[in-house]
């Protein structure tokens, strides 16, 4: 079994709805158990600020198989909420679903990079990973109250 760490975000359609169906569908996955998951916070969409502001958060569970493997049933529980893939980076959706963190593994896959590439500035990835995992110790040895130190809050804020 491994410890995986998700980022969720939408700022379509109902956020918070798809957060919570996106929770729903990855409890509901053979291969995953003990999901968990932080608050929901708000954010600044990053890219084009001609969208409305994001709602994320991050899960942990436990994974029983290969992490493409997971990369595939996330994909598929994102088209099945609508998300349409675009060439336009950092667009409004329906929904988003990263693989953070997959154990300590580093994977450099074309379809899957571990640990997530933007995960250590970003504070809608930082903030609700520290509420689940305080003393989380990230693969390249630096402990998560480190990066909450020198990342800004941007705007982030916890919903109720």
């Amino acid at each position: 079994m491994i410890t995986v760490y998700l980022g969720l975000g939408s700022n379509l359609a109902t956020p918070i709805e798809q957060l919570n169906h996106a929770l729903q569908a990855i409890a509901q996955l053979d291969k995953a158990c003990d999901l968990s998951c932080s608050s929901f916070y708000e954010s600044l969409p990053m890219g084009p600020q001609d969208q409305p502001n994001y709602v994320n958060a991050v899960a942990c569970l436990t994974w029983q198989g290969e992490a493409i493997e997971l990369l595939n049933a996330l994909q598929n529980i994102e088209l099945t909420q609508g998300r349409v893939r675009k060439a336009e980076r950092w667009g409004p959706r329906t929904l988003d679903i990263d693989i953070l963190l997959y154990g300590e593994q580093t994977i450099n896959h074309p379809r899957l990079i571990v640990p997530h590439y933007g995960m250590y500035e970003r504070e809608f990835v930082l903030y609700p990973l520290a509420e689940i995992a305080p003393n989380l110790i990230l693969p390249s040895g630096q402990p998560i109250s480190a990066l909450l130190k020198a990342c800004a809050i941007n705007g982030l804020k916890k919903l109720n």
